[in-house]
């Protein structure tokens, strides 16, 4: 689910998973780390699209490359990071500001209490939002909803950035101050990236925006890995007030990671391949709020049965779902049918 790394073409719905193992995705995870300025135009059709189609999101890539004016960008809500199923390697990343960004503040957030990370009751359900997105209208929208999601991601430039943003310190602490965790962003590339790089990451992230823990993206689910991704929730819990700690396998990973992580996200990708999931039956020794699961592309009239398929079969204590594609950014605004969604998730 990261976004800036992914700078090839997009890529159809989520690799095909099966139980008790996790593997390195092909092409076909979205493409959602591509360049600001493409971001930004996609976020400028896709706000076109809204307009023409009562209220149906879209984030197509755009045709032409134009730097919008500041006023354009602050209301097309162009998508900072994001990313389902990307191809590992090979990595061509275009490290930028985040789009629309305004110039950045040098000033840490003040200090400030963090909650600890959500747990689902038994039998019960919450939102969360992967808030790969600049507006704060979007940012509004979430924090706002009653109930409202217990977690949002953080994810300024497929990572903090290189320099503390204030729009995202204010978003941040209104979301903390409605009682929602922010967990900052991180892709670990599969768990090739430098374990050092990663702890810097988490580092800006406490000390620029007072995050409550970080999201892990781009995670190996296997034995190989496991003792990399343990050093890193050893250290964001170690320096993160709080500690929570999520990661995005994609797909079931070695049942040892269940003990690394306060939640794992097991599944991402479209409905379409989400009916046909295959679930582990050792999922049944852990409470709900271990698992996550994201569906895109999900159509309003299958939004019910998603929501029954994920509790019924998958037992995903964290549930976000939307009806943008796959093709684009998933992620670059909320989905259409929120208000349904919130109130059907966020009750028992």
């Amino acid at each position: 689910m990261d976004v800036a790394s992914q700078n090839a073409a997009a890529g159809g719905n989520a690799a095909e998973r099966r139980p008790g193992a996790t593997h390195r995705r092909s092409t076909s995870r979205v493409t959602a780390r591509v360049p600001v300025i493409l971001r930004t135009a996609a976020a400028i059709a896709a706000t076109a699209a809204v307009a023409c189609a009562c209220g149906t999101a879209s984030a197509s890539r755009p045709t032409a490359l134009r730097s919008p004016s500041r006023a354009a960008t602050a209301s097309a809500t162009p998508s900072p990071s994001a990313s389902p199923s990307p191809s590992p390697k090979p990595r061509h990343r275009h490290k930028a500001r985040a789009a629309g960004s305004p110039s950045a503040n040098s000033a840490p957030p003040p200090a400030r209490s963090q909650p600890t990370g959500p747990v689902v009751a038994a039998g019960c359900q919450d939102t969360f939002v992967p808030a790969y997105f600049y507006a704060s209208s979007d940012w509004t929208q979430a924090i706002g909803t009653r109930p409202k999601p217990a977690v949002m991601f953080l994810n300024v430039d497929s990572g903090p950035g290189t320099s503390p943003q204030s729009h995202f310190q204010t978003l941040t602490r209104q979301a903390q101050a409605a009682g929602i965790t922010v967990l900052g962003y991180s892709s670990t590339d599969y768990g090739d990236k430098p374990i050092a790089s990663v702890e810097a990451e988490i580092n800006d992230y406490k000390s620029w925006y007072g995050v409550n823990g970080i999201f892990l993206d781009l995670t190996q689910g296997t034995s190989g890995e496991l003792s990399y991704y343990q050093q890193l929730a050893n250290y964001i819990r170690a320096n993160v007030p709080g500690g929570v700690v999520w990661l995005n396998v994609g797909a079931y990973p070695v049942q040892a990671f269940m003990s690394v992580a306060n939640t794992v996200m097991v599944f991402e990708g479209s409905y379409s391949s989400y009916v046909s999931d295959q679930v582990p039956g050792w999922v049944s020794q852990y409470s709900p709020s271990h698992f996550a699961n994201v569906l895109y592309a999900t159509p309003q009239p299958d939004f019910d049965r998603a929501v029954n398929l994920s509790r019924t079969r998958s037992r995903a204590g964290f549930l976000f779902v939307t009806d943008l594609p796959g093709s684009g950014n998933p992620y670059g605004a909320m989905p259409s049918y929120w208000s349904q969604e919130a109130g059907t998730i966020g009750h028992c």
